[in-house]
């Protein structure tokens, strides 16, 4: 079943590995798509864990309708994916975006399903700067993403400060090869409602076990929402990675997959 009806007709793609496996749920960052875990799903397997990886709307393999990016939309869509598989006691793995889609998910529909947490240089609570929150991303340089990416969406993609390590150049044009697989409007959306969004309510509503990985270099949301997250989230654990910057998955593969695993298998 790679492709989940989500309602209006429009359809997501799912990719199943080792479907006999305690499932993993993980849900992507922008602009990417579930392909960015590459380097997860080749090691997870192998100890035991099935791992479904689905394209959020307008992103990857999935359909690009023109409406549905808000957060309450896409951990809609999320739902739907649980119950058309047939999913239970899962681990949520949301990475940036991901993150915020599933923290709205937590607390939308009731956790329904998901037994364990794990943000991954999440964007939560907050994506952008308020009088009341210093620790995101000023509004107006938000806005200067989604005003590039009606106008150059590949230059804004390389332009993004995504990775601390030096990584290989063949490797970066790879990963800024996933997010233009991405249709344009929905690059444009998303941005919006990480700009828009507030998650302050929902991270104190969350009741499973929550592993925060965030990266200490991180540009694009700063170590300080991790540290905020991990005061909201009651027995929440945070995971520093000193050389990672918001590509943590990439930037420090071995210590982000040991400490995903020991965090899934306990």
């Amino acid at each position: 079943m790679p492709y989940i009806p989500v309602g209006k007709g429009i359809k997501i793609f799912v990719e199943d590995l080792n479907p006999c496996g305690q499932p993993v749920l993980f849900i992507h960052g922008w602009p990417a798509n579930h392909r960015m875990f590459e380097y997860q799903f080749d090691q997870l397997p192998k100890c035991g864990f099935r791992c479904i990886g689905m394209d959020i709307r307008g992103f990857g393999k999935s359909d690009k309708p023109w409406e549905g990016y808000s957060y309450n939309c896409l951990a809609d869509d999320v739902r739907c994916v649980i119950e058309a598989l047939g999913l239970d006691d899962i681990a949520l793995v949301g990475f940036s975006v991901g993150g915020a889609i599933a923290t709205r998910y937590m607390t939308r529909h009731s956790s329904y399903g998901i037994s364990k947490l794990a943000l991954v240089s999440a964007a939560v609570p907050k994506f952008t700067q308020g009088p009341d929150y210093p620790y995101g991303l000023p509004i107006s340089a938000v806005n200067d993403i989604i005003s590039q990416t009606y106008t150059d969406r590949p230059k804004m993609i390389s332009d993004l400060k995504f990775f601390a390590s030096n990584i290989s150049p063949e490797l970066r044009n790879w990963f800024n090869s996933l997010g233009l697989e991405a249709a344009g409007h929905a690059t444009a959306r998303v941005m919006m409602s990480l700009r828009d969004g507030d998650l302050r309510k929902d991270i104190q509503q969350i009741c499973v076990p929550t592993a925060i990985f965030h990266g200490i270099q991180d540009k694009i949301v700063s170590f300080p929402n991790a540290e905020v997250t991990h005061r909201c989230i009651r027995d929440s654990v945070l995971i520093p990675f000193e050389f990672s910057g918001h590509g943590l998955v990439i930037d420090e593969i071995d210590k982000f997959n040991d400490y995903l695993i020991q965090f899934l298998s306990t």
